[in-house]
């Protein structure tokens, strides 16, 4: 079963699968590509079975020589050799691409459902984990099993088919032979059996510690410029430089490990080499084999040298690539989210009830609030920072679930509508907008995949947005996102906009949706933002106070709480802390 998984900063991490539940999804995953695999396998015993061939004739020319055989019987094995070679490399293409065929596609299903998990993770939950643990899973977990599909599974594949097949001529060649060289499996068991369970908890303990260091670095990345602000860079530094040479350390250690293991490899084989020519020796001093028989026999057992090596040295890869389908099954595994049956929603207003949220527990950060937004009223939310505004907004956009409290679209709480059926009722808009890859028309058109371009340019129109848009070198098809056309941010935040208005929901909260403008762009995203918020109610989180100026009603918080609300010119007059905040503001 999952369960979840601990860190070394306290974080619950996201959850980690047992290795039966990882078994059973991959084969689920494979068993959608029966005809590859069934292929691979074939390719992979017409391989074992060609690279039988040398070993044994070479063995056979060897008593030819002895015996003065006919020069012709020595060209036809070397033939056969040669044919042999070729029969393998063909073998050894159709084998690998049909594993790749079957292998590749099972990855590219198991990361949509780790993605997939992830974007309907409740948000506190992923609050929990952190930012690091998703990114190492979706990040490095990913790139280390795919890595190990390209190169190791198919590795470990032709060298298990080598030992196997050359084990069994071995025996059949002669089964006193096969037992000797059978000498070293309990050698090589026995390194295995010292390695497995000392290396397992390395790799786990090394997957989490590449968590924390992705942690360490994105929340560097992400919040340099505060760092900056409060002279905390060389903290930040400290912690990564810290959370990496964490992750360097236990690297190093199972390096260690590794050349103890493969030492132990190394005395295995020297033990089956000699055990298998004493005992041709003694053989073929009573006459019960010939010298081409021990030689063969030699060159079979020299021959699975390399192939064992790979077996044992790949299960370092394996523990690896291992911890780390753990951690992604473990994601892809955990239940999807029931939608509760939909309701109708009738007209009412967006209520947020006896609301408070602490992210540290017994410190709460917005407490017991109440407030309703009306249809078409526009309500902003004012105050310093860290007064609990955006706590509150991503509370009342059913973004985040609050530690006590309700939200209530016309008195239906806001888990009986779901998270499919909210996004028509209230829609957020942050001032951190992402640029998704694509085509601005695919960025619009994210919330309404059928939106024609008529409705996209009217969204666009409506947010001020379609004149840049038509001077793009493509107009709608022009890319954007990584690796296509820049844009500021605030063009970008006039696309999440657009969405907006393509979507069309009752309620809308902006949470500062204004702040990245600057300057130069402040008016004309501000009126972008007036025009998303007209006919429908509204929850703006002011950036500007000039925002609060035109709103309907303005709510100020302080410390978590409520302490003024009424119109702007009423809050002024009463001289409170609005009035200060104003003061402040206007200069």
């Amino acid at each position: 079963m999952t369960a979840p998984h601990g860190s070394v900063t306290g974080r619950r991490l996201l959850e980690v699968a047992g290795g039966r539940e990882t078994r059973r999804l991959l084969v689920a995953l494979l068993a959608r590509r029966r005809g590859a695999l069934a292929a691979s396998g074939a390719g992979f015993a017409v391989l074992g079975v060609a690279q039988l061939v040398a070993p044994l004739l070479m063995g056979r020319t060897v008593d030819v020589v002895l015996d003065d055989g006919a020069a012709t019987t020595i060209t036809g094995f070397a033939v056969a050799i040669a044919v042999a070679a070729v029969v393998a490399g063909l073998a050894t293409v159709l084998a690998q691409t049909a594993l790749a065929r079957a292998a590749q596609p099972a990855l590219a299903d198991l990361r949509e459902q780790v993605v997939d998990r992830v974007l309907h993770l409740p948000h506190h939950r992923v609050e929990e984990a952190g930012v690091g643990d998703l990114v190492s899973r979706v990040g490095d977990d990913v790139r280390t099993v795919n890595r190990s599909l390209e190169t190791v599974v198919p590795l470990l594949a032709g060298a298990l088919v080598a030992v196997v097949f050359t084990l069994g001529g071995l025996l059949a060649l002669d089964w006193r032979l096969g037992l000797a060289g059978a000498v070293a499996l309990p050698m090589y068991a026995l390194g295995l059996r010292w390695y497995l369970p000392r290396s397992g908890p390395f790799y786990r303990r090394e997957r989490v510690a590449q968590g924390e260091r992705a942690e360490a670095l994105v929340t560097g990345l992400q919040a340099a410029p505060t760092l900056r602000a409060y002279a905390l860079e060389r903290q930040q530094l400290t912690r990564i430089r810290e959370a990496s040479w964490a992750a360097v350390r236990i690297s190093i250690e199972v390096l260690h490990m590794l050349t103890r293991f493969f030492a132990r490899n190394n005395r295995a084989e020297c033990v089956g080499l000699l055990a298998v020519l004493t005992t041709g020796y003694l053989l073929v001093r009573a006459g019960s084999a010939s010298v081409g028989e021990v030689t063969a026999a030699a060159l079979f057992f020299h021959r699975i040298f390399n192939p064992l090596g790979i077996l044992v040295s790949l299960f370092d890869e394996v523990q690896s690539a291992g911890a780390s389908l753990t951690r992604l099954a473990g994601v892809a595994l955990v239940p999807a989210a029931e939608e509760p049956t939909a309701v109708a929603v009738p007209a009412g207003p967006l209520e947020v009830r006896g609301l408070t949220h602490a992210y540290l527990e017994g410190e709460p950060v917005v407490h017991d609030v109440d407030l309703a937004v009306a249809d078409g009223e526009r309500v902003a939310l004012v105050g310093a920072s860290g007064a609990g505004k955006t706590t509150l907004g991503a509370a009342a956009a059913g973004v985040l679930r609050p530690t006590a409290g309700e939200v209530l679209v016309a008195g239906v709480p806001l888990e009986r509508i779901g998270r499919a059926g909210l996004r028509a009722h209230v829609a957020l808009v942050s001032q951190d907008v992402h640029v998704f890859s694509g085509t601005v028309r695919d960025s619009v058109t994210l919330v309404d995949p059928a939106a024609d371009d008529e409705r996209v340019r009217g969204a666009l129109e409506r947010v001020l947005a379609l004149g840049w848009v038509q001077a793009l070198p493509a107009g709608l098809d022009t890319l954007v996102g990584e690796h296509g056309h820049p844009l500021t941010p605030m063009q970008a935040q006039q696309l999440a906009l657009a969405r907006v208005e393509l979507l069309d929901p009752r309620f809308v909260v902006l949470d500062e949706a204004t702040a990245e403008a600057g300057s130069a762009g402040a008016r004309d995203l501000e009126r972008a933002a007036l025009a998303v918020t007209q006919g429908r109610g509204a929850l703006v989180i002011a950036h500007r106070l000039g925002q609060a100026a035109q709103a309907d009603r303005v709510v100020v918080m302080d410390e978590g709480r409520v302490v003024e609300q009424g119109t702007h010119e009423q809050l002024v007059a009463a001289g409170g802390r609005y009035a200060e905040l104003w003061e402040a503001w206007s200069g």
